[in-house]
């Protein structure tokens, strides 16, 4: 019965330790194709499920993984953000900072 309740308490302290740290689930919208991580996404609300090395963009029943360094930064960010490359390719998507939190993600 003791070790239940140890058990029981140390994974809700995990779960109170880690959250609000990554959200697992967030969205943005694309206003015109955007290459994201070599796969072109086309214009729409994508729902994103972040991983460890990796962010799902998904569509209606479509689904794309891209491998992303997901990183924290020092503040929330007040709206989400999409970067794009500043070269002569203006739909490629170098990072993505998601409002509300302090969750950036980058992308090669």
């Amino acid at each position: 019965m003791l070790t239940k309740f140890v058990l029981a308490f140390s994974i809700l302290a995990l779960l109170v330790a880690f959250a609000g740290t990554v959200p697992p689930v967030a969205h943005v919208t694309f206003f015109k194709a955007a290459v994201v991580g070599g796969t072109t996404l086309q214009a729409g609300e994508y729902r994103l499920l972040l991983g460890d090395s990796k962010v799902t963009f998904s569509l209606g029943k479509k689904s794309f993984d891209i491998p992303a360094k997901i990183e924290q930064a020092p503040k929330k960010f007040d709206t989400t953000e999409v970067q794009y490359d500043g070269g002569s390719n203006h739909n490629i998507v170098r990072q993505i900072s998601l409002g509300g939190t302090k969750t950036r993600l980058l992308f090669d």
